[in-house]
C-alpha cells in the first residue's frame, strides 16, 4: 500500500496543436485554431489541409469538431498591417489556444513552422509540423476551413475581387481585379513584392 504512494501514476501529458492558415494572400485576415485530440481520435483523417482536397478537408473538420477541444481565432487585415504578419500569426494562435484552455488545460502547446506564440505553458515550434503532428494537422485543417469560408463570405460582398476562387493569395487574376478595381477593403495596404506586376499596387 506504501509503494503505491509513490508510484507514477501514469498520467498522459495533453498537447494542443495549433496552426494558421493565410499568411500569404494579399487580403483578409489570418486565422488560427487550437486542437487537443482525444486518445481514440481517428488520424487517418488527418493530412496537411494544403494537401487535401475540400471535401477531405470538410469531412475531417466536422469529425474534429464533433470529437476534439478546439478553438479558432482570426486576426483581421487592419491589425496585419499594424503589427506585420509574423506577429499577427503570432496573435491568432494564442488566442486560439487561450480559447482552447478554457475548456482543457494543456501540458504543452506544439506550433507549425519555426516561430512561438507567446502563452504561459511550454511551447515548441516544429517545422512542417502539419505534416507530422497530429494535433497540428488537425488545427491546419480548422484554421483553413474557417479562413476559406471567411473569404467566401468576402466574395459575396465584393464578387469583383474573386475572392471565393482565390481566398486573397496574389494569383494573376486577384492583381487584375486590383489594377481594375483598386484595393477591396480588406486588401493588406502593407503587402509589397519586388514582382513588376504587384509592386505599385498598393
Amino acid at each position: 500500500m506504501e509503494a503505491s504512494l509513490f508510484e507514477d501514476d501514469g498520467a498522459k501529458s495533453i498537447a494542443c496543436g495549433s496552426d494558421e492558415a493565410g499568411r500569404g494572400p494579399l487580403a483578409g485576415p489570418v486565422v488560427a485554431a487550437a486542437v487537443i485530440l482525444p486518445d481514440n481520435f481517428p488520424v487517418g483523417i488527418l493530412g496537411d489541409s494544403k494537401k487535401l482536397s475540400q471535401k477531405k478537408r470538410e469531412e475531417a473538420e466536422k469529425i474534429i469538431k464533433e470529437k476534439a477541444v478546439w478553438a479558432v481565432a482570426a486576426v483581421s487585415h487592419k491589425d496585419i498591417d499594424r503589427i506585420n504578419i509574423l506577429n499577427a500569426s503570432m496573435l491568432a494562435m494564442k488566442k486560439a489556444y487561450e480559447k482552447v484552455r478554457k475548456a482543457m488545460q494543456p501540458d504543452i502547446l506544439l506550433v507549425d513552422g519555426n516561430k512561438r506564440p507567446d502563452v504561459d505553458i511550454p511551447c515548441t515550434a516544429i517545422v512542417k509540423g502539419d505534416s507530422k503532428i497530429p494535433e497540428i494537422m488537425a488545427a491546419s485543417i480548422l484554421a483553413k476551413c474557417e479562413r476559406d469560408r471567411l473569404m467566401e463570405l468576402a466574395d459575396r460582398k465584393w464578387p469583383e475581387y474573386g475572392y471565393r476562387k482565390h481566398k486573397g493569395y496574389p494569383t494573376k487574376a486577384h492583381i487584375e481585379a486590383i489594377k481594375k478595381n483598386g484595393p477591396s477593403p480588406i486588401e493588406r495596404m502593407s503587402f509589397h513584392t519586388e514582382a513588376d506586376e504587384t509592386k505599385e499596387l498598393f
